[in-house]
């Protein structure tokens, strides 16, 4: 498969999160623009190297759900960056070349290393699918659905399915994601 350039420049306003999450962290997040976002190699969760006003990162962009991505720039990135909320910084992303092996959730772990058969097909299954699978069981809004889907995960992998199925990673279809929302 030939690899297609998706180097982009572009400037952006930094917006404030109108909920921090937890510990109250002071962090930002841009949408990128759908030019960019186009550029990717997918519309789902997506790793970047780039820099913000020449500060380097790397960063999992999240899905938009309008086909793009938004990216979460953490409150010492914010810092190191010369950045703050409500200014446009520069910004420069590439994907990288390979997707790293994504953070498994520790509910996930767990129900894996109690099904071997599902643990194997896992560990033969890319990191792009592992993401897949993550994105899908993390995004359940109730504890329920994700447990639900955790066991349903379990099912696939230990019948051999390496790929989720029936799941938009871009929440397009779904509407299933969304950037936060930005504070007034």
């Amino acid at each position: 498969m030939t690899q297609h350039d998706t180097h982009s420049e572009f400037s952006a306003r930094l917006r404030r999160p109108r909920e921090a999450g937890e510990g109250g962290d002071a962090w930002a997040f841009i949408v990128l623009p759908k030019e960019v976002s186009a550029k990717l190699p997918r519309r789902g969760r997506t790793t970047v190297a780039g820099c913000i006003n020449g500060q380097g990162f790397q960063a999992l962009l999240e899905p938009d759900g309008q086909k793009s991505h938004w990216l979460k720039i953490e409150a010492q990135l914010l810092k190191t960056a010369g950045a703050d909320y409500d200014q446009v910084a520069e910004f420069e992303v590439r994907a990288v070349d390979q997707e790293p092996e994504p953070e498994v959730p520790s509910d996930l772990t767990a129900a894996l290393q109690a099904w071997p058969e599902a643990l194997v097909t896992w560990q033969q299954t890319t990191p792009v699918a592992r993401l897949d699978w993550i994105h899908w069981i993390t995004s359940a809004k109730q504890t329920k659905t994700r447990a639900k889907r955790i066991n349903d995960a379990c099912d696939m992998l230990a019948s051999g399915k390496k790929r989720v199925c029936c799941f938009d990673p871009s929440g397009f279809y779904s509407k299933a994601f969304s950037p936060p929302q930005a504070a007034e």
